[in-house]
């Protein structure tokens, strides 16, 4: 009990850094992203950035299995192309399960955002297929390389203002929750368990005690 008490502190403070790198990432002024190092994608990530160029209409995908506000749905994600001839995926926004993926808008558009790294598989979560996908399970920019032609940046940008305006059937992608979560509360809680215990074994083996004394016949 004690271990898992100290288990959620470490999560209490790994959280207190996460949303500590979101804050100061975010205040950051808007950067245009094809002048940004983005070889170590972490390093970048939350902070604001730009784009312009042209969406690749037909390589536009969809990461399934994605919730907000309470409802099911979907991300549409449509690469842009540079002038430097590479690309960056758009996370252009989220639908619910009952609505249509958008076209994106046409010529050249600015999109303004959060950079985000690629996303891990995590436990339990289904691997993609080979072959040319539609459907992702998430955010995973190496294999949406292997069906992508143009080069891709290390980085995906979640939009936040698109010049042309987008579909008004996207909805924007909701920022990470900068709360700390329960973590203090069931630290605390494991402590109490734990007290609980060390103190009831007390009381037990001083019953015990006290009853052994009892049943000694007297000489």
């Amino acid at each position: 009990m004690v271990y898992l008490s100290l288990w959620q502190f470490h999560r209490l403070d790994d959280r207190k850094a996460f949303n500590r790198e979101v804050t100061e990432r975010s205040s950051q002024s808007v950067v245009d992203v094809s002048t940004l190092d983005v070889s170590d994608a972490t390093a970048v990530q939350w902070r604001p950035a730009g784009a312009k160029g042209t969406y690749l209409a037909d390589e536009q995908v969809l990461i399934v299995n994605r919730s907000q506000g309470g409802m099911a749905g979907m991300n549409v994600l449509t690469p842009l192309l540079l002038d430097d001839g590479r690309a960056i995926i758009i996370n252009r926004g989220f639908i619910s399960l009952n609505s249509t993926p958008p076209p994106a808008p046409t010529g050249v558009v600015k999109v303004v955002g959060v950079l985000r790294s690629t996303e891990g598989r995590t436990t339990g979560q289904a691997r993609e297929a080979s072959g040319e996908l539609a459907e992702f399970f998430r955010l995973d920019i190496a294999r949406l390389q292997e069906q992508i032609e143009p080069e891709l940046l290390n980085v995906a940008l979640v939009a936040e203002v698109s010049e042309p305006a987008d579909s008004s059937t996207l909805l924007p992608v909701s920022p990470p929750e900068l709360s700390e979560g329960s973590h203090l509360s069931y630290a605390i809680q494991w402590l109490i368990f734990a007290t609980a215990v060390i103190v009831g074994w007390v009381l037990a083996v001083r019953k015990s005690i006290a009853n052994r004394a009892q049943s000694v016949p007297s000489v």
